[in-house]
């Protein structure tokens, strides 16, 4: 008989296996028909799991799928740090562009979206596991950025994220394009300027 300490790891393993499979079945259902056609038994059959174990994990379909958006924003928008914050910010807002505007993500992202209008379990996860983290995020390197001198004390960094991310979800909410990079660089020029400029007095 394997004692505890040996037969734990075999279980998270075979859990996360599962787990994973969750995430990229629901991904790909999405993507191939639409987020209004997944279902939980469909993304069960996709991963080859049975519904109870995606129910043990997971509320409703709305749940996997930000589950699975999340990591992939959490993935490909990494937010550097090359001293510079206004490149910093072009670099972060288009890896984000670009993840909203993949065929795997996009479509996810816009289902949720819709979701979270009547489900408000669902939108209290968004925001708690997806926007707030992000924007913690952002203002950590921002207040970072204005310790080192290159946004002035009085700056409102709040207003600064929500001016500068507000548009991208706005757009992403209403099916319009989202900012090309030409776009994304005037934004982000515009936002800084009006940081460093309108100082608290």
């Amino acid at each position: 008989m394997a004692a505890p300490s040996e037969s734990a790891p075999t279980s998270r393993r075979r859990s996360e296996k599962s787990r994973r499979a969750t995430l990229s079945a629901a991904l790909e259902l999405c993507t191939e028909n639409g987020y209004d056609k997944v279902t939980i038994e469909a993304i069960a059959a996709r991963a080859g799991v049975s519904k109870k174990t995606i129910y043990r994990w997971w509320a409703t379909k709305g749940a996997v799928l930000l589950d699975a958006v999340t990591e992939l924003v959490v993935n490909d928008t990494p937010f550097p740090d090359t001293g510079d914050i206004d490149a910093d910010l072009r670099t972060h807002i288009g890896s984000l562009v670009h993840v909203f505007t993949s065929p795997v993500a996009g479509p996810a992202y816009t289902g949720i979206l819709s979701e979270v209008l009547h489900d408000e379990r669902l939108a209290r996860a968004v925001n708690d596991e997806l926007v707030i983290p992000r924007v913690s995020l952002v203002l950590a390197r921002m207040r970072e950025a204005q310790e080192q001198g290159q946004l002035p004390p009085g700056a409102d960094l709040h207003l600064g994220v929500e001016m500068m991310y507000g548009p991208l979800y706005y757009r992403h909410a209403l099916g319009r394009p989202l900012p090309s990079p030409e776009l994304v660089d005037a934004l982000v020029t515009h936002v800084m300027r009006a940081l460093r400029t309108s100082v608290s007095s």
